[in-house]
């Protein structure tokens, strides 16, 4: 299972991001994103290529919540230059703007409410639209197994990778949102999540509460991984 360091805390880019990208570097994390907020597109642009530069895949998530921002944020991902795009919900206008950029998609399945967004949807919704997605082509989805609010977070992880598919055609399950902890991570892992995403909980210290260091707490969570 890979680990997704989101240089982002409280769903916003942190201004110094390259910086941090600097202070990590050594640790072997080989999957890298930011969000389409909080610092301007030339150092989103800067910020791609030190991730590329470094050997990793680099991720853009998308925060916006209206169908015109969110094209507009795809639109921002092609000029970027990103690997990989997380988020949204409109899949087959964002996968016209994205087509022929080599850009992997993976929208939100279910019912993203707000910002910071909370996931509607029950678990049969959450496997229909992994469906519908990959149908369109997407090459997975970014559940928020842990931001849920109608279902039981372990249920709608377990629908979203049965409708995914299990084995090299299967599309991939990343889970995003409050995964904060190594108690979080451990059954992810055993239902088959391919990757998972922390930012805020390695920036704000919450995912190994006795240290203070972010190298320590991007260790553990390699660790836990």
């Amino acid at each position: 299972m890979d680990f997704i360091f989101m240089l982002t805390r409280n769903d916003q880019t942190v201004e110094d991001c390259l910086e941090v990208l600097d202070a990590v570097a050594g640790l072997g994390i080989g999957h890298l994103g930011f969000k389409d907020i909080g610092v301007e597109l030339e150092t989103l642009k800067t910020l791609n290529r030190a991730i590329k530069a470094a050997g990793a895949v680099s991720y853009m998530e998308v925060v916006s919540t209206t169908p015109e921002a969110c094209l507009r944020s795809a639109e921002a991902a092609v000029e970027i230059g990103v690997d990989r795009l997380l988020g949204g919900t409109d899949a087959a206008a964002i996968l016209e703007v994205l087509a022929g950029s080599g850009i992997g998609f993976y929208p939100f399945p279910g019912l993203p409410i707000g910002h910071p967004t909370l996931l509607g949807g029950a678990p049969e919704q959450i496997a229909e639209h992994c469906r519908d997605y990959m149908a369109m082509g997407c090459a997975g989805v970014d559940l928020l197994a842990f931001r849920a609010i109608d279902a039981e977070p372990l249920e709608l992880v377990a629908a979203a990778r049965e409708a995914l598919g299990q084995g090299p055609e299967a599309g991939a399950l990343i889970c995003a949102g409050s995964v904060d902890s190594p108690e979080r991570i451990r059954p992810l892992k055993a239902a088959g999540v391919d990757a998972f995403t922390i930012g805020s909980a390695a920036f704000d210290g919450s995912f190994s509460p006795n240290k203070v260091l972010l190298r320590s707490q991007l260790c553990d969570i390699l660790a836990a991984c």
